[in-house]
């Protein structure tokens, strides 16, 4: 068996997979808020725990990987959103898993892809679906993580970045007057994760509210106030109930054009550029209007090479933890000379 784990600032998703045929099975799963527990050991035994209480046997775990938010270094990390330092080899000693890896989030998401079935992905812009190459993956969530996915001839290789980070690049007059904005609230530099993430639809929201002032209507005030407000937000854009909130979406999508744009010059990406994280299956409608293709096209004179890129939605919000499954398995197999995915094959 293989525990995959996707680490999130507010979640921990936690799965057990066996292998059919080569592919990956999930035994089973589940989510825990993470800020109910003081460390992700305590996550992982109460997840493996639980099929003990239930009357069945603990399973046998012979490798384990977590994607996590962040830069992994020589198998540790301090995560942002939670107040856990976590390392591979007391995680590995802690729970009693030999073959034990920690890797960037992003990074997992890319293992994942070739995980997913047709089924999980929609295309966006389909461009030239033939081309083989590098490949970019840009996931808004909670923040906004990035990784090139670099073609070595045979199959793509996976490289976490913190490029969410870097500065953000305003192109338009709203978009000088919100960074504007920005730079006050936040008392200097603005990244691409304040615009492009679900703390950016919240500053775009206000900043359009309260800069530009579009009208807030009192229901929706009340539905922000007892809601998730992003969640409202991107619903009432989605049913075009909301002004304010059609604004809001298409100024993120925009802007989320414009930086998958940036990925896809940076990497070359002629294999395709493909979208992960939780905000973008939720706007299918809105990524499929103009906004954010026409921004991710805008690149003066490469434009027609960003036309032959295609744009896909990754639609499986399980990729990071099918990605964490087969890098455990590959990683471990490596190691050790026993692949659980080739004893997968039938006789």
């Amino acid at each position: 068996m293989i525990l995959a784990g996707d680490i999130g600032g507010t979640k921990v998703h936690l799965a057990i997979y066996s292998f059919a045929d080569r592919r990956l099975k999930a035994v089973r799963e589940r989510r825990f808020a993470a800020q109910e527990f003081a460390s992700l050991d305590a996550v992982v035994n109460a997840f493996l725990a639980a099929e003990e209480a239930n009357g069945g046997a603990r399973e046998e775990i012979a490798a384990a990987c977590f994607g996590c938010p962040g830069p992994v270094r020589d198998g540790r990390l301090k995560l942002t959103n939670l107040p856990w330092t976590l390392d591979a080899r007391e995680l590995a000693r802690s729970l009693a898993i030999k073959h034990m890896f920690l890797i960037n989030d992003l990074e997992a998401n890319g293992y994942g892809i070739s995980e997913l079935a047709p089924e999980s992905v929609f295309t966006l812009h389909a461009g030239d679906a033939a081309a083989v190459g590098h490949r970019g993956l840009i996931a808004a969530g909670t923040g906004l993580g990035e990784a090139l996915l670099i073609w070595d001839g045979t199959r793509h290789r996976p490289i976490a970045s913190e490029g969410g980070h870097c500065d953000f690049a305003a192109r338009t007059d709203r978009e000088i007057a919100l960074l504007e904005t920005l730079r006050r609230k936040l008392h200097g530099r603005v990244s691409w994760e304040r615009v492009v993430s679900g703390i950016g639809i919240q500053n775009i929201y206000a900043f359009l509210r309260d800069v530009e002032k579009i009208d807030e209507p009192a229901w929706l005030r009340e539905r922000m106030a007892a809601d998730d407000p992003n969640a409202v937000i991107g619903r009432c854009a989605e049913d075009g109930s909301s002004e304010l909130c059609r604004e809001t979406m298409q100024t993120f999508a925009a802007a989320f054009g414009a930086e998958t744009g940036n990925i896809a010059l940076k990497v070359l990406a002629l294999g395709g550029i493909y979208l992960g994280g939780g905000i973008a299956p939720k706007i299918l409608k809105t990524l499929s209007g103009s906004g954010f293709m026409q921004a991710f096209l805008d690149k003066g004179r490469l434009s027609p090479l960003l036309e032959s890129i295609p744009v896909r939605v990754i639609l499986d919000e399980s990729c990071a933890l099918l990605g964490a499954a087969a890098y455990a398995e590959a990683r471990a197999a490596g190691i050790t000379g026993h692949s659980e995915r080739g004893l997968s094959l039938p006789v």
